[in-house]
């Protein structure tokens, strides 16, 4: 990675999000204050801010999906991405897209999952076995 980004957007309860950032996502907090914290969110810096989450419509067609827009994610390597589907799937997280293989055999074959943080916020993780497909075309 050559620079982290930073993202900032709302959550409805911070205590709910803290617990899903941290506990489910297993993403280390940093700074805060009674409006707002930040999360190392795999590396990236994400802040979430007490609010109204933005509007999202499934309006993304990729493959045989139509995905939530505008959403969050992040790519890892595919050891990474596969321990967290199973972190997640013994917290009981509810995927909007379970974890499943997209574009097999094809330039840029990955992993994906969605799903919603408490505040109803859409987030993809991919996981690439070969990080130099993530621009394949």
């Amino acid at each position: 990675m050559s620079t982290p980004f930073h993202i900032a957007y709302h959550v409805r309860d911070l205590d709910q999000a803290r617990t899903f950032y941290r506990d489910v996502l297993g993403c280390a907090e940093g700074r805060s204050t009674d409006t707002w914290v930040d999360f190392d969110f795999f590396g990236h810096q994400v802040s979430l801010h007490l609010g109204e989450p933005f509007k999202t419509t499934r309006t993304g067609k990729v493959g045989e999906h139509l995905v939530l827009m505008p959403h969050i994610g992040v790519i890892l390597p595919l050891e990474r991405w596969l321990a967290l589907a199973q972190r997640l799937e013994q917290h009981g997280l509810a995927f909007e897209i379970p974890p499943v293989v997209r574009f097999a055999g094809e330039p840029g074959e990955q992993r994906t999952m969605f799903f919603l943080d408490p505040s109803g916020n859409p987030i993809e993780i991919k996981g690439f076995k070969d990080m130099s497909g993530v621009f394949a075309a």
